[in-house]
């Protein structure tokens, strides 16, 4: 009996595990479309490497019961491409940062950093001090001040580790094609670092924004540098909303492009949201999360961003998860599958080395994919 009632519970694990990973899967792109066919192109397989970096020339601020310490530590992976002999390819390849979201990780953006590592790209990302969710004290949203400092710290270990003759990246990093992008808070910490009068990084050539709040900074502030800029967003976002954020970026940031998802949610951007799509809505989780984690009341920290004259706006931010009840939201593993298309096609169209193909990719991502793909929109300034 006791056997029988073991297997009988087997069978329903088993059977429950497949229901989660098989079940509610998005429909399907046309198999002969464009959008399809790059989804399906892997040149490289990949390699992911977990390691811990210590920045000790800067320090974790107090948090609560935390009382600080004099460095800063970053749990870190990176993925790159390795060839049928299991080796890196031949050649330089770009780096693309990637920054994770408030009480999130880095393995948020594993969708994209192995999509992009599976196409010839390095990436890199790490959980940030006191933004992530295991942050002592708890996520500490101010301390997205510091995340640019970390981010180039992570750029500064990548370009030394192409320097060591005994590292599997050595001379395999094409210094001149470094890219940024970061979900949510994330995006917020892509900006500072590509445009921050003071603490952005030069090194960087490209910027992706996925659902990055944008409205605390005027025109003013995205003059410090000329960086082709992509914010990538939904309509019905619940947490960074769509009319305050997204809309702003083609008035105020030159040389960009936004790309809308209509019916996207906010956490069905990250990677770990395919397994909530049986959810009318992934954002209703992401607001219990955010609301409990988040202090309204706190005094406003716009200084800490920089000053009016350097372009930071000293407005109120609006409240996010003000519009309840939700609307109903894609399938989040479809919008996982637009993002690795989005996110792509833009550093392709600045990054890959033959003109003709980066020529292909702006075209597939501001004409094509909007045609093929009924969800996206996409809107550019080229000035």
């Amino acid at each position: 009996m006791i056997k029988k009632i073991t297997a009988a519970i087997c069978i329903i694990l088993v059977l429950g595990i497949a229901i989660i990973i098989l079940g509610k899967q998005p429909e399907p792109l046309d198999k002969e479309s464009e959008s399809s066919l790059i989804l399906a192109t892997h040149p490289y397989g990949f390699i992911r490497k977990d390691l811990r970096l210590v920045d000790s020339t800067r320090p974790t601020q107090a948090n609560k019961d935390f009382t600080g310490v004099d460095s800063r530590t970053l749990d870190v992976s990176y993925w790159h491409p390795v060839n049928r002999l299991g080796e890196l390819p031949e050649g330089k390849h770009p780096l693309v940062v990637y920054s994770h979201g408030f009480g999130s990780t880095r393995n948020s953006g594993q969708h994209i950093a192995e999509f992009l590592a599976s196409n010839g790209y390095i990436v890199i990302a790490a959980d940030f001090p006191l933004t992530n969710t295991s942050a002592p004290g708890g996520p500490k949203l101010k301390d997205v001040v510091n995340q640019p400092g970390d981010v180039s710290f992570l750029i500064d270990n990548v370009i030394l580790w192409s320097q060591d003759k005994e590292h599997v990246l050595a001379t395999h990093l094409d210094t001149t094609r470094i890219g940024v992008t970061g979900i949510s808070l994330g995006g917020m910490t892509t900006i500072l670092v590509s445009y921050h009068p003071s603490n952005r990084d030069p090194r960087i050539k490209a910027a992706a924004s996925i659902a990055g709040p944008t409205n605390t900074f005027s025109e003013t502030f995205y003059r410090n540098t000329g960086i082709p800029f992509l914010m990538l967003a939904s309509n019905i976002d619940a947490l960074v909303p769509y009319n305050e954020h997204a809309l702003t970026v083609l008035d105020r940031v030159p040389q960009s492009s936004l790309v809308t998802i209509a019916g996207g949610s906010h956490l069905g951007f990250a990677d770990y949201s395919g397994i909530l799509r049986w959810l009318d809505n992934p954002d209703a989780i992401g607001c219990y999360s955010l609301m409990n984690n988040i202090d309204i009341e706190e005094e406003p920290w716009h200084a800490l961003l920089g000053t009016p004259e350097q372009g930071v706006l000293y407005e109120p931010v609006p409240l996010p998860c003000q519009t309840m009840p939700l609307p109903e939201a894609i399938n989040p593993l479809r919008q996982h599958s637009l993002t690795q298309l989005v996110i792509f096609s833009f550093f392709e169209s600045h990054f890959n080395k033959a003109r003709e193909k980066r020529n292909y990719f702006n075209h597939f991502l501001h004409e094509v994919l909007p045609q093929e793909i009924t969800e996206v929109s996409v809107r550019r300034r080229n000035n």
